[in-house]
């Protein structure tokens, strides 16, 4: 990945959140160092136990959060989307990171610099409501994936970890739609894809979603967070 490193676009310059609530100046600082680069399937842009150089961002694709505990068993925190940035908390810290971010499909990945992105807390105030808005957001979110984790209801299961996915706040300009296979959702939820595509069948026969063609559209975001469906007959998709 380093290897394939690259200045960024103007219009991936202007796809990136946090940029907006800069000054002038600070803009400038974040954009010389600023560097673009592809993941491939299944290559990993941060490993547990490496140290931390660069603040992360997903321009294009899509990114699995785990780690694996002492008995050798992954648990997966979240899927992140195009516009989502991470790695936060382990750069204020400078620690090395405690978790895994592997990439389920090519994808594009933005960073800064560690030293920068250090020099934008020490000098940006929007810059600073922009990392506790995300360190707050972050918060809620791990909750949520040690709950997601602990639920033995499949579309329940299905239902949170999408809800998960169009958090407003960490991945801004997501819209309504997302695109993903029911392979890289059953990656992310930790059950088959055969199970995933029951459970996205019942969360459409009760409108919450809408299924296309290489995703879904969510038609009730509050239904899929509070994960209540009647019982009712399942019935394969072939979508994904």
């Amino acid at each position: 990945m380093y290897q394939r490193r690259r200045l960024a676009t103007p219009e991936e310059i202007a796809g990136i959140p946090w940029m907006q609530l800069l000054q002038p100046h600070e803009r400038e600082r974040a954009v010389v160092g600023l560097q673009v680069t592809e993941a491939c399937v299944g290559e990993f842009v941060c490993h547990a136990g490496r140290p931390v150089s660069y603040w992360f961002g997903l321009i294009d694709g899509l990114l699995k959060m785990s780690a694996d505990n002492v008995d050798g068993m992954t648990m997966t925190f979240t899927g992140v989307p195009p516009g989502g940035w991470f790695g936060e908390g382990t750069c204020i810290k400078r620690e090395p990171y405690r978790y895994n971010i592997q990439a389920l499909r090519k994808s594009v990945i933005a960073g800064i610099p560690i030293d920068t992105f250090q020099w934008l807390l020490d000098n940006s105030l929007g810059f600073n409501r922009f990392i506790m808005n995300q360190l707050n957001e972050r918060l809620g979110q791990f909750i949520a994936a040690r709950e997601i984790d602990r639920i033995s209801n499949p579309d329940v299961r299905v239902a949170r970890s999408l809800a998960a996915l169009f958090n407003p706040v960490l991945y801004p300009g997501g819209g309504s739609v997302l695109r993903i296979t029911q392979q890289e959702l059953a990656y992310l939820v930790g059950l088959s894809r055969q199970r995933v595509n029951e459970a996205l069948a019942t969360l459409e026969a009760h409108g919450a979603i809408h299924v296309e063609y290489g995703g879904l559209r969510v038609m009730d975001l509050q239904a899929l967070r509070d994960g209540r469906f009647a019982p009712g007959k399942r019935v394969a998709l072939a979508v994904g």
